[in-house]
Order: C-alpha cells, then structure tokens, then sequence
C-alpha cells in the first residue's frame, strides 16, 4: 500500500533535521529539502530531496531516509571552516581539507587565516603554525603545488621552504622580536635554504 502511494504512510507530515555541528544555521537546508506537506516519500523524492541538499552550499554528506512512519530524517555532515579563502573581492569559508565553501562575504572575520589561489587537499598544520604570526599576515599562497610564500600586512613575501615550514614561521617570530625585521622597509624575506636567510 505504501508502494503504491495508496496509504497515509506514503505521505510527508514531518521532517527531521540533525546534524552533528552545534548551533548552526540550517534554514538554507531546509529550503533546499522543499518538502511541502502531503509529498509522497518515494524512491525518486528521497533521491531529488537528497541531491538538492547536497547542492547546497556548506553541506559535506547528506542522508535522507523514510522512517516507519512515512515521515523523513535528513542527516548532514557540514563544512567546518578552519579559515578564509578570497578572490580579492569576497572571503569564502575554506574548510580543513582545502574545501572552499560557497557561502562569501564581504568582510574578512577577525583573526582569521585567509588564503588565496590554489589550496592543497590539508590546510589544516599550516593553518595552526600561522596562527602564531596573524598579527602580520594578510594571506598565505601556495606556490607551484609544494611550498608556501606568507605575504605580511606591510607589503613583505616571506618566502618558507617545501619542508617544515612551521620550524621557518618560529625562526621569523623570533627574527621579528629581537629585530622588528616585518617592520622594516624591504620586500621579500627569502627562507629556503636552510643555512641562510637572504633578504631583498
């Protein structure tokens, strides 16, 4: 009866929405969802309901099932942003494995780490370390797909070696608070080569 569409089981009256992220604003699921009252809980439905809210933007994983009442339970699994990734225009969400969320804005949030141009599939250690200098950062840049260039507040490229970039940032904190080095008027600070630092 329920296959057929035949039985009031077959019919939608209630949906549940859960996720496993507090506090999070979920109108724009459930919009997506679009399920009016009186829809019919079919295959192909759960199918369309599902893709639409994969389609929305900040949603990783979504599972969307009938419950023995005929009523839904939709599951999602959402992005969570470790940092900002920006075009020069707008600041987009960048998730841990270096997943730019469509959801912009304007602004750039408060302390955080904004990254431009390509992004590897694990943003998450280089996003920790760089937390130790974001007074001057303005963006981080990942260069030909293996090393990073930190671009400070005053203009200056500091350019970190492919290995162990963290161990190069604490060398600058250090350079920075015995000589003001992000201070001073020059343009690149190049840390490549481990025996020196050269700067242009």
């Amino acid at each position: 009866m329920i296959s057929t569409g035949r039985s009031e089981l077959s019919y939608v009256r209630r949906i549940s929405l859960s996720t496993d992220t507090p506090n999070k604003d979920l109108s724009q699921i459930v919009t997506a969802a679009a399920v009016a009252p009186g829809t019919r809980a079919s295959g192909q439905t759960l199918t369309n309901i599902n893709s639409r809210i994969m389609a929305t933007p900040g949603v990783k994983n979504s599972a969307t099932r009938r419950l023995p009442d005929g009523n839904l339970s939709i599951h999602v699994e959402l992005y969570q942003a470790v940092a900002q990734w920006t075009d020069g225009q707008q600041y987009y969400p960048l998730a841990a494995d270096g997943t730019i969320v469509n959801r912009p804005t304007t602004t750039r949030s408060p302390n955080t780490i904004v990254f431009r141009g390509d992004v590897p599939d694990d943003i998450s250690e280089i996003t920790h370390t760089a937390q130790s200098i974001s007074n001057n950062l303005d963006y981080l840049e990942f260069i030909e797909n293996r090393r990073w260039n930190l671009h400070t507040t005053d203009g200056i490229t500091v350019m970190l070696p492919e290995q162990n970039p963290s161990s190069a940032i604490a060398s600058l904190i250090v350079l920075n608070k015995n000589h003001q080095i992000l201070s001073k008027d020059i343009d690149v600070i190049d840390m490549r080569d481990d025996a020196r630092i050269l700067v242009k």
